[in-house]
């Protein structure tokens, strides 16, 4: 059966990136959906560019957008969302092209600019952020799609009735949160973390870091749903 493989937020982690797709994977009939924000604040978001364009000859590749993406394209048209972009991680970014936005190379921004906003199958949906229960994916409003956490509360389920797989929200104890009907799956790469892949066919998790580190398992049972102190843990 193909697999259906979520990657969580990459954030310039290319080495965890490459380790994760060697033991992942993908073969031609897998899909596999990215969840956005694969530049900023990690050291080499050039080369996690490459690397995912290198996944469309491999697989059925769906790349999501997510907020950095947004800040990139903005920060290259004006000087005060330039700098906005600078400041929260797109100075990595530039450094990975060598320290000069002139280097960013066209065919990474074209790969860029056709990342979907959302992405769903029979059984799940696929958002960066986050999303509004009774609002069509079609018509999600930006501010939750790209940019709400879930700090506050866990959203109820969505009007369709799908599982939501969702990044965006870092997990500093590297374990994937699970509370049913939304699962959060960014575990925290850039911050000395795990980069995290799932099959939901088969609920197999695997690990990743920038040091080497690998490990793999799977979803973590349903558990309740947190206090608001608790949830970005």
């Amino acid at each position: 059966m193909p697999r259906i493989i979520a990657i969580g937020d990459i954030h310039g982690c290319s080495d965890a990136l490459e380790r994760l797709i060697m033991e992942v994977n993908p073969q031609s009939e897998d899909v596999v959906v990215a969840l956005g924000d694969y530049v900023d604040r990690g050291p080499n978001s050039a080369r996690v560019l490459e690397v995912l364009l290198e996944l469309v000859t491999k697989c059925h590749f769906v790349p999501l957008i997510g907020n950095h993406e947004l800040m990139m394209f903005k920060g290259l048209r004006t000087q005060s969302d330039f700098d906005f972009w600078f400041h929260h991680g797109g100075s990595q970014t530039i450094a990975s092209y060598g320290g000069r936005v002139q280097n960013i190379p066209q065919h990474h921004l074209t790969f860029l600019s056709h990342c979907l906003r959302f992405f769903e199958t029979e059984r799940h949906f696929f958002v960066h952020a986050n999303y509004a229960p009774g609002i069509p994916l079609s018509e999600q409003p930006d501010d939750l799609l790209f940019w709400e956490h879930i700090k506050l509360t866990v959203p109820p389920p969505h009007m369709c009735g799908k599982t939501a797989i969702v990044g965006h929200t870092p997990q500093m104890d590297g374990n994937i949160r699970n509370y049913g009907h939304v699962q959060i799956i960014d575990t925290h790469c850039y911050g000395d973390g795990w980069l995290t892949a799932v099959d939901v066919t088969s609920n197999k998790v695997w690990q990743a870091t920038n040091f080497n580190d690998f490990r793999e398992g799977e979803i973590p049972e349903e558990e309740p749903e947190p206090r608001a102190d608790e949830i970005a843990r």
